[in-house]
């Protein structure tokens, strides 16, 4: 059986950064998933489950209704709790999402209140949330795509 391209990344090597994972479809419909990698798989503490859902429902509601809203197909964390996929319609790099990403993070960080979603109605386990721990996370993450820009899998 053939593997998936994820597994074909080296993960002992692999550092926060914004990757892009995989790209699908046809050449007049692709499907681009980027690797949004919060810690360095391995050999760092995978993160905490409720600040990951935190994460989601923040970041898929920022996506859903930002500017390029039309363009987002799915944000959601990795089994591996390690980071989150960003699937969007189009063909593209991490340099043409970089901002959106940055923007999506300056959201999450500057989020006050009720998360949206976190109703018995609206999520199947609303109660598990973690802002203060979500935005330790996003902090972290947003200041190494800042400093560092990895963009490239090496």
């Amino acid at each position: 059986m053939k593997k998936i391209a994820s597994f074909t990344v080296d993960h002992t090597k692999l550092l926060a950064g914004l990757y892009t994972s995989r790209k699908d479809g046809a050449p007049d419909r692709i499907v681009t998933t980027f690797d949004l990698r919060f810690t360095a798989p391995n050999r760092e503490p995978v993160m905490d489950t409720p600040a990951i859902h935190t994460i989601e429902h923040l970041g898929a509601t920022f996506l859903r209704n930002s500017e390029r809203a039309n363009e987002i197909i799915y944000f959601g964390p990795m089994g591996c709790r390690t980071g989150f996929y960003l699937v969007m319609f189009g063909d593209l790099e991490p340099d043409d999402v970089f901002s959106l990403v940055i923007a999506m993070c300056d959201f999450i960080l500057g989020f006050e209140g009720e998360i949206p979603g976190a109703k018995p109605e609206e999520c199947g386990n609303y109660s598990e949330q973690n802002l203060s721990m979500a935005k330790y996370y996003v902090k972290r993450y947003r200041g190494e795509l800042v400093e560092n820009r990895r963009v490239v899998y090496e």
